[in-house]
Formats: structure tokens, C-alpha cells, sequence
């Protein structure tokens, strides 16, 4: 029996442990809470991935080490590289292959659909620590991919769609996002996003380049609007936050400032092409109705 580690435990890590043991193969997530789905062949365990004579113990013997965590969003640039370094350090010592998420953060601005041989152009805090993840355990001489995903929806998503949308349609109030309505947005589904990790670490020739996430792309407006007609909800309202408002939000949590590194420029699309994904992978984009579905 294949015997496979993930660290992790939110939506696309349980996604994808549930994906790997109904092939019947062994799971074991590895998360602070030791969190993740019940299932008979996936075992949950409690430990600190930034460990990494603990993470190597917990990975000795696995075909493949899948790593979806990342430290709280406002740390990044400081706690990304010691939990990066551990995890590399324990695929170093085990010889284990290496599927990390990512996501799209590190190209900085682009124009036009987004390829995943462009430079990592980033200069921002939050792009610059995703690229830097990637290039150390590229440069590493260990097995390794990288699928990059752009915002999440689906079932258990954690992203502003989900945070500042889904609930507002449902609920029929006033939805405030902190990006254009109208210009079009790639969302990976988190169906898409476990199918693709999984497709990765069973072909060879994926390792050693990245890969994208198949998505969805709609507005922000015509996304909210999709959901608020399965659901039978109003049609939404919406408004584009301001600049105040991100401001005053920034002083309840750390979150909110930083969001100004990742939004997009005024009027530019952020289009993800993933056409090498469906073709070498095997991996399409779900629906966006049948991913809405799950939300409701």
C-alpha cells in the first residue's frame, strides 16, 4: 500500500487526503491541531511542521510529502522561510518526492493569460516569499513540483470570495469586495486544486516545473450573481471597497493591511492559463456552477 504525508489540514489538504485514500492508498496529515477528514486510512497527527527531526520522523517511508500549509498571511515574510527550510530539510533526508501549493503571488503584476514558465517577478513582501520557496527547493536537487492555484471557491475554501461574498449573497445583504467587479478573475475550485496535486505527484515528468490549478474565469460580480441564482437569492448589491475602507479594516486586523501587495491593477484581467495542466495532467476545470452548488 502507498503511503503518503500531507501537511496541512484545511480544505485542500483534506480534499486531497480523502482524494489519495479512496485510491486506497495511506495518509498521514501532520498539522498543529492535527486536524483533517475521518476517514479509515487517513491518520491525523498533532506536531509542529517547522520541526524538522519530527517532520523527517513523520515522512520516513512516504512516497510523497504534500505541503498546502503556510504561516498566517500577515507573516509570511518572516515565518515562510522556517517552515519552508524544514520541510526541505525532511525530503532531503527521507528522499521522499516534494508537491508543494503554492499560488500566483510570486509573478507580480502581468499582462495577459499567465503561464507557469514566467519569471517570478514579484517585489512585494508576500510575492517575494512565495518565489523564494519555490526557487530554494528548485535549486535543491530534490524531486519537486509546485501547483499554483489562483483564489479559492468551493466547499471549505478559505479565501475573499468566501469570506466577503458567498455569505452576503446568501444572505442578501451588501457584499463589499476589495477588487473591481467587473473585471475577470481566475478562482481555482478546491476540488480542482486537491485533483491536481495529486495528478502532479503521480507523473514524472511533472516534477522539476510548476503547474496551474485549472480555473474559473468571471468577474467577481457575474461569480456572485451565478451563486445568488442557484441559491434563489436577490440579486446581489455590491461596491468595490475604497482605499479608507482597507485603511480603517487595517487597524482591526493585520490581514486587511496586506491586502493593497496582491490586488490587482485597475482594469487589468488576472487570467491564469492552464491549458498544460489539462493536456499532460489530465486535470480540467470544474464547472463553476457545479463548485457554486457545493458553497450553498
Amino acid at each position: 500500500m502507498r503511503f503518503q504525508v500531507i501537511v496541512g489540514r484545511g480544505a485542500a489538504a483534506s480534499k486531497t487526503a480523502l482524494l489519495l485514500a479512496e485510491d486506497g492508498e495511506r495518509v498521514r496529515m501532520i498539522s498543529r491541531t492535527g486536524g483533517g477528514p475521518e476517514h479509515p486510512l487517513v491518520e491525523r497527527v498533532a506536531a509542529d511542521a517547522t520541526d524538522a527531526d519530527r517532520l523527517t520522523e513523520l515522512a520516513e517511508g512516504a512516497d510523497t510529502l504534500f505541503t498546502t500549509a503556510a504561516p498566517a498571511y500577515h507573516t509570511w515574510p518572516e515565518q515562510f522561510p522556517a517552515l519552508s527550510a524544514a520541510l526541505l530539510t525532511a525530503v532531503r533526508r527521507t528522499g521522499v518526492r516534494y508537491v508543494m501549493l503554492g499560488n500566483l503571488y510570486a509573478y507580480g503584476p502581468v499582462d495577459g493569460p499567465i503561464r507557469p514558465d514566467f519569471p517570478l517577478a514579484a517585489t512585494g513582501p508576500k510575492g517575494r516569499s512565495r518565489a523564494r520557496v519555490w526557487e530554494e527547493a528548485a535549486a535543491s536537487g530534490v524531486r519537486v513540483t509546485e501547483v499554483r492555484a489562483g483564489q479559492f471557491y468551493g466547499a471549505g475554501a478559505y479565501s475573499v470570495f468566501s469570506l466577503m461574498v458567498r455569505r452576503q449573497v446568501l444572505d442578501g445583504t451588501l457584499v463589499l469586495v476589495p477588487q473591481e467587479l467587473d473585471v475577470p478573475h481566475s478562482y481555482s475550485a478546491i476540488g480542482d486544486t486537491a485533483r491536481t496535486l495529486v495528478a502532479a505527484s503521480r507523473d514524472e515528468q511533472a516534477y522539476g516545473r510548476a503547474w496551474h490549478v485549472p480555473t474559473a474565469t468571471l468577474s467577481v460580480r457575474e461569480l456572485a450573481g451565478r451563486l445568488a441564482e442557484l441559491a434563489g437569492a436577490p440579486r446581489p448589491r455590491m461596491e468595490q471597497m475604497t482605499e479608507r475602507d482597507l485603511a480603517l479594516l487595517a487597524l482591526t486586523a493585520p490581514f486587511w493591511a496586506e491586502m493593497h501587495e496582491v490586488l490587482t491593477k485597475p482594469g487589468r484581467p488576472f487570467v491564469v492559463d492552464w491549458s498544460e495542466t489539462e493536456k499532460i495532467l489530465g486535470v480540467g476545470a470544474t464547472p463553476a456552477d457545479d463548485v457554486l452548488r457545493e458553497m450553498i
